[in-house]
């Protein structure tokens, strides 16, 4: 498979929902590389996720906005200020706050720096190139089908290009392939994260399969992390029929919905 080898001060507003738990802290393991903390802060280039959905919302900034100008009536107006609001919520979700979220979710897992992690539906790399800069000697593996249409320009060579932007290439390793039969073997990875991917399966029994291989090929002891726009109601009860421990799904913030995170652990043989 393919691989790619080749100071700010940081407020997270959302430190009080990823507070990290005590106890698990870097070993000195980690080298000068991974000495400053990771900040959303980006030098690729990462597109934007389903980018249909605010091409359409600009479809409509601009209908309601002749609308109101032709006719002059307040109820088109209105409906252009809320359409342009959402798109720039959007369009901020897409560019910036995912970065924030994962910027923090990323920090508070405690990582030691030699840990192999899993981005299930990797697309431009936007957390798994984040996941890899918390990683010294670990492996940050990422898999996808490159589909345009659940993010723009999405294909492995430019995944490739933004983990050299970012200083992470000898880090990176990319698969082409389905979430729902992971080319893995069991017990394969410390961490699995994903990110707006997993929703994009079509059917419920897709999306448990998912699930299933993402709970399969985690390490006992290993952690999962899955922000998703809709069916995490669905990723918890299946974790939960799974047998992983400590299984919670709560919300990210008002800036950041609909998103909820879904959190579990794979328990230790014998647990």
């Amino acid at each position: 498979m393919p691989s790619c080898t080749g100071a700010e001060t940081f407020v997270d507003p959302w430190a009080e929902v990823f507070r990290q738990p005590r106890g698990r802290r870097p070993t000195a393991a980690k080298s000068d590389r991974m000495a400053e903390r990771v900040t959303p802060r980006r030098r690729g280039s990462y597109g934007i996720d389903a980018p249909l959905a605010p091409a359409l919302l600009a479809g409509l900034v601009i209908l309601y906005l002749v609308l109101a100008i032709v006719t002059g009536r307040g109820r088109f107006w209105l409906s252009f200020s809320f359409v342009l609001a959402f798109e720039a919520y959007y369009l901020h979700s897409t560019l910036r706050g995912k970065f924030v979220v994962w910027a923090g979710l990323l920090d508070r897992l405690g990582l030691r720096g030699d840990e192999r992690i899993l981005d299930l539906g990797c697309g431009r790399g936007a957390v798994l190139l984040m996941a890899a800069q918390h990683l010294a000697t670990g492996r940050a593996v990422g898999v996808d089908l490159w589909r345009n249409f659940d993010q723009s320009g999405n294909s492995a060579e430019a995944t490739r290009r933004n983990a050299v932007a970012e200083g992470v290439a000898d880090r990176v390793e990319l698969h082409t392939a389905d979430m729902t039969a992971l080319p893995f073997e069991d017990n394969a990875f410390d961490v699995v994260l994903s990110n707006f991917a997993i929703h994009n399966i079509s059917g419920r029994a897709g999306r448990a399969k998912a699930i299933s291989e993402a709970a399969r090929v985690l390490r006992p002891g290993g952690r999962l992390r899955i922000v998703d726009v809709r069916g995490t109601r669905q990723y918890q009860a299946q974790l939960a029929r799974l047998g992983l421990d400590d299984v919670a799904r709560r919300g990210l913030g008002w800036w950041f919905w609909p998103a909820h995170l879904v959190t579990a652990t794979k328990p230790q043989p014998g647990h």
